[in-house]
């Protein structure tokens, strides 16, 4: 589904503006090695998660018992050849199910120059097909994944406007093309809403409750809105966060990087 208005052009570079403040203040927290889950402990980011209109759309496709499994900052500098290859989110995430959402909100245009993300339309109803991993260099996916014989031909690009976001299925193939433009491209994606039937079979089941009914997991941790930037809970739970979602995402690889 795209695009859907969020929020104003000026309010959404407003939050760029807090992000790239935080960014100078902890760059090593921004850097591309470690762009996941940054919600747990930057509060522009969380307000983001929490964000009505966002999770109002995403209610309006799952009903409203609504928890969020993680974050990622995507962040493709000016005329740089960082892609993502045509892949399908819910193939190493780990779940009982594809069905949850992703919404992908824009801090800046997207455009094609710029290497919005592209669909392939019905995809998503597709049971999940075999991936490759490349660990390509330039690819900015953790194993470097691709779904092979895609019919590229199909494809749509998903432009936005800053203050605009897409919202896609756990089984959707996408993916997306350099940034040649003179200007950075960021978007920050929630990854992913699901409703209490969706659980983790690999690793441990954490997640942030958003709306609803709160999740009765057996083996569940429930993480925390941040009070402040960087606070020392939030800084725990992020780093636990991450080394679960490093453990699912190269679940029986040989080889694993650094994000």
């Amino acid at each position: 589904v795209s695009p859907i208005r969020v929020m104003s052009e000026e309010e959404a570079y407003s939050i760029k503006a807090k992000i790239e403040e935080a960014e100078k203040k902890f760059p090593e927290d921004f850097n591309p090695e470690k762009r996941n889950n940054l919600h747990l402990t930057f509060m522009v980011l969380d307000e983001l998660a929490h964000n009505n209109v966002i999770v109002d759309a995403v209610e309006d496709l799952i009903g409203p018992d609504i928890s969020l499994w993680s974050s990622v900052m995507f962040i493709k500098d000016a005329s740089t050849n960082h892609f993502v290859s045509w892949h399908q989110d819910a193939t190493y995430m780990g779940m009982n199910s594809s069905d949850f959402l992703t919404p992908w909100f824009a801090l800046t245009p997207s455009t094609i120059e710029m290497g919005c993300m592209s669909m392939i339309p019905g995809s998503h109803k597709q049971s999940i097909r075999k991936h490759e991993d490349t660990f390509a260099e330039n690819n900015i996916l953790t194993r470097g994944q691709v779904v092979k014989d895609v019919d590229k031909s199909k494809a749509v690009d998903l432009i936005l406007k800053p203050g605009e976001m897409s919202i896609h299925h756990g089984a959707a193939i996408h993916g997306s093309k350099p940034n040649k433009s003179k200007q950075r491209r960021i978007g920050f994606s929630l990854q992913s809403y699901m409703t209490p039937s969706v659980e983790q079979i690999v690793g441990k089941n954490i997640w942030m409750h958003i709306r609803g009914k709160k999740r009765q997991d057996r083996d569940g941790m429930r993480l925390y809105r941040p009070q402040y930037d960087m606070d020392s809970r939030s800084v725990s739970q992020r780093k636990f966060a991450d080394e679960n979602y490093s453990h699912i995402l190269y679940n029986g690889s040989k080889i694993k990087r650094k994000y």
